[in-house]
């Protein structure tokens, strides 16, 4: 069995908890037979979080860093950390200390007993706030109730990908990464264990509720067409229930009742333009998806590394 390990964490202004994070992952690897590295994927930081990396390189060298030349995102930036990570383990997580290092013991285990795929999920927090918590919890059973996979609720980007798995994730290309379903799509052995996340101890979190909102709709349209066909069905509903509508237009004609039948005109307008509107923006972001792919642009650009 491999015993190479890579752990990558993507850090965007994240300089208090760079050494600690890093103390945390040695000393919880101290007892293994692992031989394993710690990359740090600098996603275009503006705080001495680059310098401190570089300093804790140059006294290990089990540490290596890529730096992007600016903030690609989160999911592009775990992308650049598996496309450097020349080994046939990899642990991804935060490098916020929030996903708990002690954890990576118990992924090992299950690693060792056969898994390709070890997930992870959150338990719920009280002191999350009422509107984050039912946000996601009613994202998830949206996710999972109109794609073709589940994506279980508290699902995070602490996970360990081993093997066959890692080989086929490399090649995932798409624009728009949403690794937490890619991960369930792809299949292999995979188990899923729970943990409490620890209080972030420095920094501001970096999903705020404009990103959560963002991260959701790329969730959607990344791994389900059945919004456009939700789009297209109620094209068809309400043109047949427009057809209902003539008895009353005939009947207003004969009766002389015309004039008085402004109002359910202008309603009937205001609706079904609002509607118009709405199927327009949900097919516009399948097109911009589809623009940003055929572009084939890079998903990052690497500024300097150790590697």
């Amino acid at each position: 069995m491999d015993k190479s390990l890579y752990l990558i964490l993507p850090a965007h202004n994240e300089s208090g908890n760079i050494f600690p994070i890093y103390e945390e992952i040695c000393n919880a690897l101290t007892e293994t037979n692992y031989d394993f590295h710690i990359l740090f994927v600098n996603d275009g930081s503006t705080d001495d979080t680059l310098e401190k990396i570089k300093s804790l390189a140059n006294n290990d060298t089990r540490v290596r860093y890529i730096s992007l030349s600016r903030n690609f995102g989160h999911q592009n930036a775990i992308k650049a950390g598996l496309d450097h990570a020349d080994t046939s383990i990899v642990i991804m997580m935060d490098c916020d200390l929030q996903h708990p290092p002690h954890l990576i013991n118990e992924m090992l285990a299950c690693y060792e007993q056969g898994y390709d795929i070890v997930r992870t999920k959150r338990k719920e927090q009280q002191h999350e706030g009422y509107l984050k918590r039912k946000l996601s919890k009613q994202f998830y059973r949206l996710l999972s109730s109109i794609s073709d996979i589940h994506v279980e609720e508290g699902s995070a980007d602490f996970r360990l990908v081993s093997g066959k798995a890692l080989e086929q994730l490399r090649m995932f290309d798409e624009f728009d990464l949403f690794y937490r379903g890619i991960i369930k799509w792809i299949g292999f052995k995979q188990i899923s264990i729970e943990y409490t996340p620890s209080p972030r101890r420095f920094g501001e979190t970096k999903y705020t509720f404009q990103r959560m909102v963002s991260f959701g709709l790329k969730g959607f349209t990344s791994f389900s067409t059945r919004p456009l066909y939700f789009a297209a069905y109620a094209g068809v509903f309400f043109a047949c229930l427009s057809i209902l509508y003539i008895p009353y237009i005939l009947y207003s004609m004969y009766h002389g009742h015309v004039v008085e039948g402004w109002t359910s005109v202008l309603a009937s307008i205001v609706f079904f333009g609002g509607l118009n509107l709405m199927i327009l923006g949900l097919i516009g972001v399948y097109l911009s998806k589809v623009f940003l792919q055929i572009k084939n642009r890079p998903h990052y650009i690497v500024k300097e590394t150790n590697i």
